[in-house]
């Protein structure tokens, strides 16, 4: 939820990349009402809905859907657990070195984005960065559980890691739909691009359905269809200001409509080693954490190609970042700096509230 002391203004924020705002369902301009609701569970936290409908019966029904299409996203691309009759992320890695696993749709879907996100980056995210992620999430858990004895992995650790992260080696038949990792050491982390993917078609699916005007906000994934008011007026969200430790502020908002707010931040996952904070989103090329930045923002048609390019731009200066967004002329970033400056390409602006 937003501070309470922003009063007025935080009445007129749907949602913030974490959370949407209490609408008391007033009804819109369409004569459609407007409900939210929250659960949790599905990629491991809070999911938040806001959408207009004819009351509240209907609106519950695609809460319902909602629930079952993210539910089978999440045991898709989950890396840590098996289901019964389903070949997910954590299937791929069990039979990397053994055997090709064939695999549905949403997870080709993944890995498509995830190379082209791969490619337009130059490499700065790589879902095949597995062994050297698991190393850091190892030690964030042992520090976290421990933080009197919290260390850091040594460059030793991770570059023996990092011999198994060749994204060329994830050999991908796309007519058979079988994912193949070469090499028994190997293991994909879709971590940057599941969540966003995941969202942007759960809203398609809502779209599909009938529910045309609605925001849907995934950790930090937020994605918007329609309008607030069934007609005209967009969505608003609110974007987090990670220099805030209590998470209530937001330090910009934009208006949004038939697109994405995706934003990654140091506060998401992280532990403390001798006073310094070790963020989740390690650089492929150092294999540490880059410390440039606090949180970075995309807009985007595409919540899965969003998420995937903010994790890129975490490891990128602002310069190389606005150069690969520049290809894409679709997809606008704000960025804030360590030091709590704010910066944003240019298109960004047109999204700005005042």
């Amino acid at each position: 939820m937003l501070n309470s002391s922003l009063g007025s203004a935080a009445e007129s924020i749907d949602s913030t990349d974490g959370s949407a705002e209490q609408t008391d369902n007033p009804v819109t301009a369409s004569g459609l009402y407007r409900y939210k609701a929250q659960f949790l569970g599905v990629f491991d936290t809070v999911t938040t809905v806001v959408g207009l409908a004819s009351d509240e019966a209907t609106f519950t029904t695609y809460v319902n859907r909602l629930k079952d299409f993210l539910t089978n996203y999440h045991e898709l691309y989950d890396s840590f657990d098996n289901y019964d009759g389903v070949n997910n992320i954590k299937t791929i890695n069990d039979q990397a070195g053994i055997a090709p696993v064939t695999v549905s749709q949403p997870i080709l879907d993944l890995m498509r984005q995830c190379l082209r996100a791969n490619q337009l980056s130059g490499g700065q995210v790589n879902m095949a960065l597995g062994p050297v992620l698991k190393i850091w999430h190892d030690y964030r858990e042992a520090g976290l559980d421990d933080p009197a004895s919290a260390a850091l992995p040594s460059q030793a650790e991770l570059n023996e890691a990092d011999q198994y992260t060749d994204i060329n080696q994830v050999q991908i038949d796309w007519e058979a739909g079988t994912v193949y990792l070469a090499d028994s050491h190997m293991s994909l982390d879709v971590g940057s691009g599941a969540k966003g993917l995941a969202c942007e078609r759960a809203v398609e699916d809502l779209v599909s359905a009938g529910m045309s005007n609605v925001l849907l906000s995934l950790g930090g994934n937020v994605m918007a269809a329609g309008y607030r008011d069934g007609v005209s007026e967009p969505w608003k969200v609110g974007i987090k200001d990670p220099t805030d430790v209590d998470g209530q502020s937001y330090i910009k908002a934009v208006s949004v409509s038939g697109a994405s707010v995706v934003t990654s931040g140091v506060y998401e996952r992280y532990y403390t080693v001798d006073g310094q904070r070790y963020h989740h989103i390690i650089d492929p090329q150092t294999l540490f954490p880059d410390n440039r930045y606090l949180s970075v923002t995309i807009i985007d048609p595409s919540s899965g190609e969003a998420d995937s390019l903010t994790t890129a731009l975490f490891n990128m200066s602002i310069e190389d970042g606005k150069q690969m967004l520049s290809k894409l002329d679709h997809a606008e970033a704000l960025w804030v700096l360590n030091s709590g400056e704010v910066e944003y390409t240019d298109g960004f602006a047109a999204y700005l509230v005042s």
